[in-house]
């Protein structure tokens, strides 16, 4: 509660962050604009600060376009409220919840709120227009603390999971596994219940089944808006080199397809445990294959018509930055060109600069998601902050 007071003094939509900011948000927010001023974007767009909000990692923007749902990485969900070039307020949703990395959170057409924890499965009803009166007695469980995947396969690595509704009103949710290369022991397992893989079920929680396979961790997904296809980006295997293995955009056209991990650490790239083993019958590579160790998060389509129609139709994605690496690679927003017939296409860079070649980055973007103005929003979790860009014809 306290957090959330602070958050709403100072994230006011005014010409600044407001006089009454204390002064370390205001310092705080005060360098990002600066470092802001370093991102190098296309002819005639611009990136402001929209908000700050500890551990801001992925979004969902109700139907109505009246509030941000902002998941993290942490115990605790934020709600923006819209306010023009600034949110007018951060505050926090259901307080009294014991969330437990509410990471991947997504909307249905009705304004339920889903929310996918480590291992945890919840939605709120109507929870864009009534989430201030919402509490965790409101919850509906759709999987209940350790349903979701066997509790002794919980971990650290890997469980910031994603979810979206698809064209066919049914719940996808992404469940990383939690090793660099899975081991042979526990291949069987994950391959049934969909750990390393995308899984699909009900509203309700009911009729729980694996759509992908051969997915190390996705971090993020959208349906094309053209044909109801699945994409989802991949972070692939570590400490194979600088150069590889590469990033994966994703296409699922259908259940059932395996994407190849761990016989492949990425792309083509065979990894070095599983390098004598025969793959599964018709692995599907990407789409598009990204710089190696970029860390592909957050993307989505862009469905507006406020940008120029180049981008129309497009994805945007949110690469998180390099670790692995000697020189770091990433920490920048990309914009791929969707193909022929809905495939392949071609990434490039859309907004960059947090990535000055030190080890420290300037900022770390991890998802982005449209506003209903056809804006573009960007969480970075490294410097607590949601920014926002626009378009203005030159």
């Amino acid at each position: 509660m306290i957090v959330r007071r602070l958050l709403c003094l100072f994230l006011c939509a005014t010409a600044s962050l407001g006089a009454h900011a204390a002064p370390s948000a205001q310092d705080e927010a005060k360098q990002i604009e600066k470092d802001l001023r370093r991102i190098q974007l296309p002819e005639g767009f611009s990136i402001s600060l929209y908000a700050l909000v500890p551990h801001a990692r992925t979004l969902a923007i109700g139907g109505r376009g009246e509030a941000i749902f902002v998941g993290t990485d942490a115990s605790r969900i934020h709600v923006l409220i819209p306010g023009g070039e600034r949110a007018a307020t951060v505050e926090t949703f259901a307080a009294d919840a014991p969330f437990v990395i509410p990471h991947g959170l997504c909307f249905d057409a009705e304004g339920t709120l889903f929310v996918v924890e480590q291992n945890r499965i919840s939605s709120f009803a109507s929870a864009e227009r009534d989430w201030r009166r919402l509490a965790w007695k409101d919850a509906r469980s759709l999987a209940p603390q350790g349903g979701l995947i066997p509790v002794a396969e919980q971990s650290a690595n890997h469980t910031t999971r994603i979810c979206r509704i698809g064209p066919d009103g049914k719940l996808y949710v992404s469940l990383g596994q939690p090793y660099n290369v899975t081991p042979r022991d526990k291949l069987e397992l994950y391959e049934r219940i969909g750990i390393g893989g995308i899984i699909r079920m009900n509203r309700d929680g009911s009729g729980r089944e694996v759509f992908a396979r051969g997915v190390r961790n996705s971090v993020g997904m959208d349906f094309d808006p053209a044909d109801g296809t699945l994409w989802f980006t991949d972070n692939q295997v570590d400490r194979m080199g600088d150069d590889t293995p590469p990033g994966e955009l994703n296409r699922a056209p259908r259940a059932g397809l395996h994407f190849g991990f761990p016989w492949y650490g990425g792309g083509h790239v065979r990894t070095y445990e599983y390098s004598r083993d025969a793959p599964p019958e018709g692995v599907v590579f990407p789409q598009v294959e990204e710089a190696p160790h970029a860390a592909d998060l957050g993307m989505t389509f862009y469905r507006g018509s406020a940008f120029p129609p180049y981008y129309r139709g497009g994805i945007f994605s949110a690469q998180h930055g390099s670790w692995d690496r000697t020189m770091p690679v990433g920490a920048r927003v990309m914009f791929t060109r969707v193909g022929p017939e809905g495939k392949r296409g071609v990434s490039e860079p859309f907004a960059e600069g947090w990535n000055t070649g030190d080890p420290q980055y300037l900022g770390r973007p991890a998802d982005v998601a449209e506003l209903p103005d056809g804006s573009l929003l960007v969480t970075d979790d490294q410097n607590g902050a949601v920014y926002r860009i626009v378009y203005k014809a030159p």
